[in-house]
């Protein structure tokens, strides 16, 4: 069996502000998005919550127009705002009851030669078990898998993906090919901790049956570093990665024993916010003395040391059935000519890149 975990950064269309070609371009839309819809669930505006208001939504293009090329204001019933003549903006509503409404990111379509690229890796990879990360949605999933993968000879036979707590469009699933049932899933989407959601995302198991055993597999998209403070984002992923540790450890007690625990954790092996899922007995792949090395430990953009954020984790059981795994880096940006790593000869620009991460895959002798 082949399990990889490869982030997709989504098939067909992708939120505006996470398109660009530096991660910190985007960091403002997503920050100021975050924060203007937290302050529109207020029951009542005050006054400095709606200079805050006004403030981003101006950053967010929506000072003369309820669409922009970041975001769109949605005011389904009531009304939050007027733009007098004059201009700027005027907040209307007192508070959350007054109007029914949200702002949303804009969206665009994923470069053609990306989404191809995107499909090589997955042939080329050619998993058996495929943990993918920032996927649309299962619809778009499926589309992939028919009009990509399919003409291709790689299309896959099981497609799973639990929408997830992310309104981004960027959520986990999983990938199978025959002979590799999905026998059950458990959802975490809801797991909260201080009355918060612990989960960006989802972490789903997912119980593979694969010639007759049981195969479990937990997949993760844990808080990224992109927008927030640091210590909120590393509190966050902290929390994430121990409720992980919770739930191995809880499956571990019931009696499983071929657990993989995979996708992009978005830390190196070294971070705290890792400590409490890394101090587990899960075995990290790129450690096993097969796994095939190309002298770049990462799996994110330049593939450094410090950007090592993509894993595959073992339970014991299924690391000592390991017989080799590596990092498919040829569908990353490589640079001009490919100067830092060889990359698909289709992508003569970073835009055509499948993803900014590579896949990373452990073949398991079960």
């Amino acid at each position: 069996m082949r399990i990889a975990s490869f982030n997709l950064e989504n098939l067909f269309s992708r939120v505006r502000a996470l398109n660009l070609g530096d991660w910190d371009d985007g960091k403002v839309i997503l920050t100021e998005y975050a924060k203007v819809n937290a302050r529109l669930q207020k029951d009542l505006y005050s006054p400095q919550d709606r200079q805050a208001i006004i403030a981003s939504l101006t950053k967010l293009g929506l000072a003369n127009s309820d669409e922009s090329k970041w975001a769109i204001l949605r005011q389904n019933r009531g009304h939050l705002l007027k733009r007098p003549q004059g201009g700027g903006i005027v907040i209307t509503a007192t508070g959350r009851a007054d109007w029914i409404g949200w702002v949303e990111l804009n969206r665009q379509a994923v470069n053609e030669t990306a989404t191809r690229m995107t499909a090589r890796v997955i042939k080329d990879v050619n998993a058996d078990v495929l943990a993918v990360i920032e996927a649309e949605d299962r619809v778009a999933l499926n589309m992939f898998n028919n009009q990509m993968l399919r003409p291709a000879a790689a299309d896959y036979g099981q497609i799973m993906l639990i929408d997830g707590n992310d309104e981004r469009g960027i959520d986990v699933g999983i990938l199978t090919r025959p002979g590799h049932s999905i026998e059950s899933i458990v959802s975490h989407v809801d797991d909260s901790a201080g009355g918060n959601r612990v989960f960006s995302r989802d972490c789903p198991e997912y119980l593979v049956n694969v010639n007759g055993r049981n195969v479990l597999v937990l997949v993760n998209h844990l808080k990224s570093k992109g927008f927030g403070s640091a210590a909120t984002s590393n509190a966050k992923r902290k929390a994430q990665a121990t409720r992980v540790r919770e739930i191995y450890l809880q499956r571990r007690q019931q009696g499983a024993d071929l657990i993989a625990v995979v996708g992009d954790f978005n830390d190196t092996p070294d971070s705290d916010p890792l400590s409490p899922l890394l101090s587990t007995d899960l075995r990290d792949i790129s450690t096993h003395p097969s796994f095939v090395s190309d002298g770049r430990p990462g799996t994110w953009q330049n593939g450094t040391a410090n950007n090592k954020l993509d894993y595959v984790l073992l339970s014991p059981a299924l690391f000592n059935r390991v017989t080799g795994g590596a990092v498919w880096r040829k569908g990353v940006w490589g640079g001009v000519n490919g100067t830092l790593f060889p990359h698909y000869e289709e992508m003569t620009a970073r835009v055509h890149a499948a993803s900014d991460h590579a896949a990373i895959y452990a073949d398991i002798n079960l």
